[in-house]
């Protein structure tokens, strides 16, 4: 089992930026592929950025290359997002997920494991 704490969401104005932090948790964390994830209120979720489990490897979905930054401190069972220059299409709860067979470019949420509760990002313009 792994546990998921996703921290750092709140209100900021486009163009600015923001990091959001998820905590890893569990035995086996440090094993994991750990991905991000949003959605928005009646929409599918959507493919954000993902890091395999020692950090050799990241991918990005298409609406967010160039502006956000994956990363991970496995001595902290930590991952983050760093995102700049945020646009309001950016408003979302964000969401980190735990993948145990990583696949470098694979955007499929069913494809992992465990799931945070998610963290409010608000950009307004």
């Amino acid at each position: 089992q792994v546990y998921l704490a996703e921290s750092g969401g709140g209100l900021v104005q486009a163009g600015d930026s923001l990091t959001l932090s998820c905590e890893a948790s569990g035995r086996t964390a440090s094993s994991y592929a750990l991905g991000w994830f949003r959605q928005a209120a009646g929409e599918e979720r959507e493919f954000v950025a993902s890091i395999s489990s020692d950090a050799d490897n990241t991918y990005y979905g298409d609406s967010v290359r160039g502006r956000f930054t994956i990363a991970r401190d496995n001595a902290k069972n930590t991952v983050y997002l760093q995102m700049n220059n945020l646009k309001s299409e950016d408003t979302d709860v964000y969401y980190c997920a735990a993948d145990h067979d990583y696949i470098l470019g694979r955007e499929e949420d069913h494809a992992y494991e465990y799931w945070g509760q998610g963290t409010q990002v608000t950009v307004s313009s």
